[in-house]
């Protein structure tokens, strides 16, 4: 098979051989498009057909997201439906495609054509039909263009109705048994129960949580969250571990937990917050991107049981309440002929429930593994950080703020190069240059370690991070930021996304980090560059207020900035004050703690020092209270409207 990666050498043999190339685009733990690939590409005969027909393209949608958002959009609007992976696009040799799919089966079944017998149709296509797609062509670029925003000519003020409206949303979409939004598949949405933690839903955003905590998405031996369930009730996973779930989720349980103060969810954390250190961190210090679902060729077997394993495994008192908890007392859940573990009911005994866990951990790491895609990802990096650090704040766990520090080193030493961000790193390589992803998720995650433990340099950092993306990135006409940079090699469209999907929006983020920076460092370029991107997107959030959670949140702290909180004394006492403030939920406050001595500080932080071993400056935009110095007085003043 003849793949050529996507570039120049490829789209210029397409021109000259006057032949339209077929784009793949899939991922590491991606399962149909192993499916297609064993069934097709490793076909010798497919192979030849492909070959002789086509310029082969093959794309990682993780390394080379600006692609798959161009195709995926394109996809919906040839085929009238919601692609996704492995995507399968016909492209004329200028790359404007001109049909497409997802999967398709070597043979013809279930109303799909078979792959070689659809390579022959498009080829004739190609061969008879020229005009037609030329035709066809100018629509899709035309309608590409015309999914940008723009900020409307005159100002129309912003408004919180529009969070309301989506709330609104969510709960006509809401499963008041199970949790989570909509039937089966269902997926986890975080940046939806984050919106609803910050707007006081609490139900909706604790009963899915815990759902999930319960259900098999859930690692209930190992931590970590799953994609998605394929059912409604959260029982059967797509068994695929990634990265960019994770991350986001550890962060809001620590939110869920500080908010509801259950048990569950600070143990998920901490299991959670233990796999990712102890599977998905490498030794340099980058988190690895993902797991595959599949081992030895079958989804799901590295984490499904037999009784009789189990059985074998565990002595009669312990099985008995396995079997009781985990449902093994009913019928097989997954292919019916094995136990997918889930809660089934409430636990009676602790302490033989987790010997027994512990043994069938131990029997499971002698297994094969699932495939580990040891890609690390700069977006993806930025999401686990965030979380990390944010988790290990509210727990008081430093050895988490550690794991999250190390991940930053890395990327900042070995994918920061010239002043400029790189995409992915792998076997001692970084390179691809980053997208607003990259740059936006990774302000954040600075926010957020800059609460843990402050240090001039991570401002600095953020500081040239949102430079680039000013530079590079911003349409400071229209509004928002491009998911390109202008020096970016020319694709037939460049996109400006607004929505959240499997991670939250860049442009969101954008405006939500560059928002609290200006507060940080009282540049006023980086506040003014979120207004004009939360004015491009108000019009599609008022219109269709779906999808836009994150981009939510960011308009709450437009339209009501967040305190901001500076410390400032001894460095034991102001550990034991950010211990104490890191218990309340303040989702709109940035309490950044400064030891005695601390230098380099900007004008907007050096604050004088005054009597007494904490002092502490609460402002909220350009009002700022006298220094308070009493900790109880300063909670009251945290939760008081002034």
């Amino acid at each position: 098979m003849e793949w050529y990666p996507w570039g120049a050498e490829a789209l210029e043999r397409a021109r000259r051989e006057d032949k339209p190339i077929l784009l793949s685009v899939g991922y590491s733990a991606c399962h149909w498009c192993h499916v297609m690939a064993h069934e097709s590409f490793e076909d010798p005969q497919v192979a030849a057909l492909m070959n002789r027909l086509f310029v082969n393209v093959k794309v990682d949608r993780e390394e080379r997201p600006d692609l798959d958002q161009i195709y995926q959009g394109a996809h919906q609007m040839l085929a009238q439906r919601p692609g996704g992976w492995p995507l399968t696009m016909f492209l004329s040799p200028d790359g404007t495609p001109f049909f497409g799919g997802t999967y398709f089966p070597k043979e013809a079944r279930h109303g799909l054509p078979g792959f070689p017998e659809l390579c022959e149709r498009i080829a004739a296509i190609w061969r008879d039909r020229r005009a037609e797609i030329a035709a066809q062509n100018r629509e899709v670029l035309q309608a590409l263009a015309r999914t940008v925003p723009q900020r409307p000519a005159g100002r129309a003020p912003l408004s919180g109705e529009v969070a309301r409206a989506m709330l609104d949303n969510l709960r006509a979409s809401f499963d008041a048994r199970h949790g989570g939004f909509g039937g089966a598949p269902k997926f986890p949405h975080p940046s939806d129960l984050e919106l609803c933690l910050r707007h006081g839903e609490l139900d909706m955003a604790h009963l899915t949580l815990k759902r999930m905590c319960e259900g098999g998405i859930y690692d209930q031996l190992g931590g970590g969250f799953c994609r998605y369930s394929v059912d409604a009730q959260w029982t059967i996973p797509h068994f695929e571990k990634m990265l960019y779930d994770n991350g986001p989720l550890l962060g809001l349980l620590a939110d869920a937990w500080l908010t509801g103060g259950e048990a569950l969810y600070a143990r998920c954390a901490q299991e959670t917050a233990l796999w990712l250190m102890r599977e998905m961190q490498s030794p340099e210090g980058g988190y690895y991107s993902s797991l595959d679902a599949d081992s030895e060729h079958e989804e799901g077997k590295f984490y499904v049981w037999s009784r009789e394993e189990l059985r074998a495994l565990l002595g009669r008192e312990e099985f008995e309440v396995l079997a009781s908890h985990y449902g093994l007392d009913g019928p097989p859940n997954f292919e019916n002929r094995h136990w997918h573990l889930r809660v089934a009911a409430p636990l009676e005994d602790p302490g033989a429930l987790e010997e027994a866990k512990r043994k069938l951990f131990a029997a499971r790491e002698k297994r094969v593994r699932p495939g580990r895609d040891e890609k690390v990802l700069a977006s993806w990096n930025a999401l686990a950080i965030r979380g990390m650090a944010h988790a290990g704040r509210v727990f008081g766990r430093g050895e988490w703020i550690a794991s999250a520090r190390r991940a930053l080193d890395f990327v900042r030493a070995a994918m920061w190069r010239d002043g400029r961000l790189l995409a992915t790193y792998k076997d001692g390589r970084a390179h691809l240059d980053a997208y607003l992803d990259d740059y936006a998720f990774l302000v954040a995650a600075l926010l957020e370690l800059m609460q843990g433990e402050f240090q001039v340099g991570d401002l600095a950092f953020a500081r040239e991070l949102a430079d680039v993306l000013l530079e590079q990135f911003e349409d400071a006409q229209g509004g928002g930021f491009f998911f390109t940079a202008r020096s970016h090699e020319q694709l037939i469209h460049r996109p400006k996304p607004g929505h959240d999907q499997a991670t939250p929006s860049g442009n969101a983020l954008a405006a939500w980090g560059l928002a609290r920076l200006a507060a940080l460092s009282g540049e006023t370029r980086y506040a003014r560059a979120a207004e004009r991107t939360l004015e491009c997107f108000y019009p599609a959030m008022r219109e269709y207020p779906a999808g836009f959670a994150t981009m939510a949140v960011a308009l709450d702290e437009q339209l009501e900035p967040p305190s901001l909180l500076i410390l400032r004394g001894e460095r034991q006492a102001l550990a034991a004050w950010q211990a104490e403030l890191a218990r309340a939920y303040l989702p709109a406050a940035m309490v950044v703690a400064l030891p005695e001595g601390s230098a380099g500080l900007p004008a907007s932080l050096d604050k004088p020092p005054r009597p007494g071993p904490v002092n502490a400056w609460l402002c909220r935009g350009v009002t700022c209270l006298e220094p308070i110095a009493d900790l109880v007085e300063l909670n009251k003043a945290l939760k008081e409207k002034w």
